[in-house]
């Protein structure tokens, strides 16, 4: 199992969300890529069979909670409806952030 670090951001955390609305066919899996990059993230985004992105993401709670935020802003592409989503331990299953298919 691998190491959680810890200090100012606090304990690693996985956010698991389905968002709904008009995220598919508009750039929403590479933008989502690109911001959890930039946080330094690890998961995965894909296309669900019914219009909606999985997403797993892990990282310091601080910074995963600032993802969430982002995923519920104007800044998102599309148009995000609802967030459905939980909160866990990491498990430190990623090494990089990635879509998936």
């Amino acid at each position: 199992m691998a190491e959680f670090p810890k200090g100012d951001s606090g304990e690693w955390v996985r956010l698991t969300a389905r968002v709904d609305g008009v995220v598919q066919a508009v750039g929403f899996r590479y933008w989502t890529v690109r911001q959890a990059e930039e946080l330094g993230l690890t998961g995965t985004v894909r296309n669900n069979n019914d219009g909606s992105v999985a997403i797993l993401a892990e990282g310091p709670q601080s910074v995963v909670l600032e993802f969430r935020r982002w995923l519920r802003s104007p800044e998102a592409p599309g148009r995000v409806e609802n967030v459905e989503e939980s909160i866990s331990r990491a498990s430190g299953a990623f090494s990089n952030f990635r879509v998936v298919y």
